[in-house]
């Protein structure tokens, strides 16, 4: 199958693939850093041969291409108290870290502000992916927070705060999986090469992690990510088609969007 670019992001799809409403998909693009998912994201977005988004779907505002005006005041408010951004944090799994005493009022009622808008985030960004795949698009999530939260606070071992229990309740119950979920696979060592971030052990832990999402996630498909990422970005586009093809022989319901 020879993949074809389209002359633009709303360019008209590939003959026998002209996507109807209720026929799209979405497709999330995984890995720890370094593999090379937002690379391939983009390369996707214009290679192409239907109508497709982009649409970060991870933990990082700053990295995020529509944030909510109440996530931007938090940014603005961070950032007039000199609160540097560092990036993606997500908690650690539970019994990683020693026990705090409960926690004040005040930093419950924080905490409880945090979770309202991590949860209108999501779900704003998951309305825009419902929105784009009832067009007919194909909806390229950069990361997905099913599979960067799910270790966390959806299957962590031992006790959870109130709040990150609340925030897997949210992930697996409400938010839907994607319609497909590529994994980019790559050697711990070479994730630390490319991104020079953590440790190789750290790296590898993360690998495990998201491989542990095949006996989770239905439609889990892994990629080999060492490769050159026109390579990657075309097995992906193939995988993508091929879902796209089997699912438009179905109903067209909302599916994982």
């Amino acid at each position: 199958m020879t993949l074809t670019r389209r002359p633009s992001r709303s360019g008209p799809a590939s003959a026998g693939r002209t996507p109807r409403p209720g026929r799209g998909l979405t497709a999330a693009i995984v890995g720890p850093d370094g593999a090379g998912k937002t690379t391939v994201a983009r390369h996707l977005h214009t290679m192409l041969p239907v109508p497709a988004a982009y649409l970060y779907m991870g933990v990082s505002a700053e990295s995020s291409n529509h944030l909510l005006p109440t996530t931007r005041l938090i940014r603005f408010l961070r950032r007039r108290k000199g609160v540097v951004e560092r990036g993606p944090r997500i908690p650690p799994p539970a019994g990683s870290v020693p026990s705090r005493p409960k926690a004040s009022p005040g930093r419950q009622l924080r905490a409880a502000a945090r979770l309202a808008n991590r949860v209108a985030e999501e779900s704003y960004r998951q309305g825009l992916a419902s929105w784009h795949r009832r067009q007919g698009r194909v909806v390229l999530l950069d990361r997905h927070v099913f599979a960067d939260y799910y270790l966390h606070d959806v299957d962590a071992p031992g006790p959870l705060p109130l709040s990150r229990r609340l925030h897997g309740l949210f992930v697996s119950r409400v938010l839907p999986p994607p319609d497909l979920l590529l994994y980019l696979d790559v050697p711990a060592e070479l994730l630390f090469e490319r991104k020079g971030e953590g440790t190789v052990e750290v790296l590898e832990q993360m690998r495990h992690n998201y491989a542990q999402l095949a006996g989770v996630v239905p439609a889990f498909e892994t990629i080999d990510g060492t490769r050159p990422v026109d390579e990657v970005a075309a097995e992906a586009a193939q995988r993508i088609l091929r879902r796209l093809d089997r699912s438009a022989g179905g109903a067209g319901g909302d599916g994982g969007a």
